[in-house]
């Protein structure tokens, strides 16, 4: 009795159309319904309303933008017709733990055209021979029953689902790009590379100028050791001659 007065004021106290994901497990429901859950959660996405002791659908508001049921550990055993009616949107539906024993009570969802995944598990119908088989046979738009599909594939985790859709958004999104970014980026590349030959060239070109200045240097370096020693030698020359010039004079006056 508490926990049904406080799942009550819980839904009083919230602006039910800005409500999108809805949980009031192990709530106590009355005469098929939960006091406070009406037609208002129109933006409803998630409801989930496992053992609540419901016994039929016929009370469930519509709800036209509901993708997930949960329902499991109730105690249905029909009138799923209604589904289609409500929630026409349904993607996932889980009625596990419920009392649904035949393939015809299961019939009523093929107007879901929506649905992708119905989990039975712990229901009745299971122990019928080939169910899994006949039920892939009878509802065409499902992927998945009780978790897996036809060949036994493991369906994905819900949030591992949404996480990979946001990475494939990702990169779609770095993919596209603004408009025009990669032409410019091209144009920037193309004359980052015509620089850059050009930069190579201009390095090889005055590099081999560079070297041939250095040889040239060393020339001039050369020629110039040479006319400075030439110049010395001949200084020298002129100061023997000088030497000599006195000592000439010297032996004139004896004469």
């Amino acid at each position: 009795m508490e926990m049904k007065k406080r799942i009550t004021l819980e839904l009083r106290n919230r602006a039910p159309e800005k409500v999108t994901e809805l949980v009031l497990d192990n709530c106590r429901s009355s005469n098929g319904e939960i006091e406070g859950l009406n037609e208002s959660f129109k933006e409803l996405e998630f409801l989930s309303m496992a053992n609540v002791e419901l016994t039929s659908l016929a009370r469930l508001p519509t709800l036209s933008k509901l993708r997930k049921l949960e329902l499991s550990d109730n105690i249905i055993s029909g009138g799923l017709e209604v589904l289609a009616e409500k929630c026409p949107n349904l993607t996932y539906l889980n009625l596990s733990g419920n009392k649904i024993k035949d393939l015809s009570t299961v019939e009523a969802l093929q107007n879901l055209k929506n649905l992708k995944s119905l989990d039975l598990f712990n229901c009745e119908i299971t122990n019928l021979e080939d169910y899994r088989e006949s039920v892939f046979e009878l509802l065409h738009q499902i992927t998945y029953l009780d978790g897996f599909d036809q060949e036994d594939n493991e369906a994905p985790d819900s949030e591992e689902e949404e996480d990979e859709g946001d990475e494939d958004d990702d990169e779609d999104e770095d993919e596209a790009g603004p408009p025009g970014e990669f032409e410019e980026d091209d144009d920037e590349d193309d004359g980052g590379s015509d620089l850059g030959e050009g930069e190579e060239e201009e390095e090889e070109v005055g590099l081999s100028y560079l070297m041939k200045e250095e040889i040239q240097d060393e020339e001039d370096d050369d020629d110039y050791v040479e006319e400075k020693g030439d110049e010395e030698e001949a200084e020298g020359v002129q100061g023997e001659k000088r030497k000599r010039d006195p000592e000439d004079e010297g032996e004139e006056e004896d004469d």
